[in-house]
């Protein structure tokens, strides 16, 4: 992947751009950046597309959101004034993992033009943390010792500490350090997202949508899938071995999962529109 600068909405943001083809955009998780998923979308452009990777503000060399817009609605108006400043014209195949889902959700929701699919791998959305008989709790209810614990696994799994960690920290502990405030409070976006009545539009909409979810997953948890499925009602869903970050871990897996069910970008006439 290349790496560039880029003002998006008059302020300095950084993406990764690689292959030429349909464009698909991919917004990546709480505490990373574009480059941390950098093996999984480079293997994504040689199946004929252009990929874009933004990082979200906050993240990897792009500034934060003024206060004021500090929401998920400002995080999707901002992806909207990235596609418009990388000259991309058609709507896109909008790729988002965990709290980069949930946004993803908001932009195809607010700015309807500009997606022509959604997929949602392990992704923040969903209202439902666990179940236990009648008894449903919701994602904000969840403690955030408890996101700690589940998000630390990945990592340090025996697979993790060799294929994953080290991906991981290379992104998260200098936007750690560098804004810890805006880790805090992108963490209680993700807490709180509850995206029902965007879903239901979307469903309205038939905008087509597919799930991607590692069935291991404790930090973003199958029930919480469920409840994706549930507002959308008939997505096209695809489950896997794995955890929060088998993406990370198989890029190879990712890749061709994905193209599976969203096809490759070649074919004839395939081109780009990003600058």
């Amino acid at each position: 992947m290349g790496w560039s600068r880029i003002r998006v909405a008059g302020r300095p943001a950084t993406y990764g751009h690689a292959g030429s083809g349909p464009v698909i955009v991919f917004l990546h998780g709480w505490a990373l950046s574009n480059r941390t998923y950098r093996r999984s979308l480079t293997r994504l452009a040689r199946q004929g597309f252009c990929v874009l990777a933004p990082s979200l503000p906050g993240f990897g060399g792009t500034a934060a959101l003024p206060e004021r817009q500090f929401s998920l609605s400002g995080y999707a108006d901002w992806v909207a004034e990235f596609l418009r400043a990388a000259r991309v014209r058609e709507p896109v195949t909008l790729i988002g993992h965990s709290f980069g889902g949930a946004v993803a959700i908001k932009t195809a929701h607010d700015y309807p033009d500009r997606v022509a699919r959604l997929v949602l791998v392990n992704a923040i959305g969903g209202a439902t943390w666990s179940e236990d008989g009648l008894r449903r709790r919701l994602m904000s209810e969840r403690p955030v010792w408890d996101w700690g614990v589940h998000l630390s696994r990945p990592a340090l799994s025996p697979g993790g500490l060799l294929r994953v960690l080290p991906v991981i920290a290379a992104d998260a502990v200098p936007n750690a350090l560098r804004r810890p405030r805006t880790m805090w409070h992108v963490g209680r976006l993700a807490r709180e997202a509850a995206l029902a009545t965007e879903l239901e539009e979307l469903k309205r909409r038939r905008l087509p949508v597919v799930i991607l979810w590692g069935r291991e997953d404790t930090v973003v948890p199958q029930v919480c899938a469920q409840s994706l499925i549930d507002a959308l009602y008939d997505p096209q869903v695809v489950t896997v071995p794995g955890d929060h970050a088998w993406l990370i871990r198989e890029p190879r897996r990712f890749v061709e999962e994905l193209t599976n069910v969203i096809g490759t970008g070649r074919g004839p006439g395939a081109s780009g529109s990003a600058a």
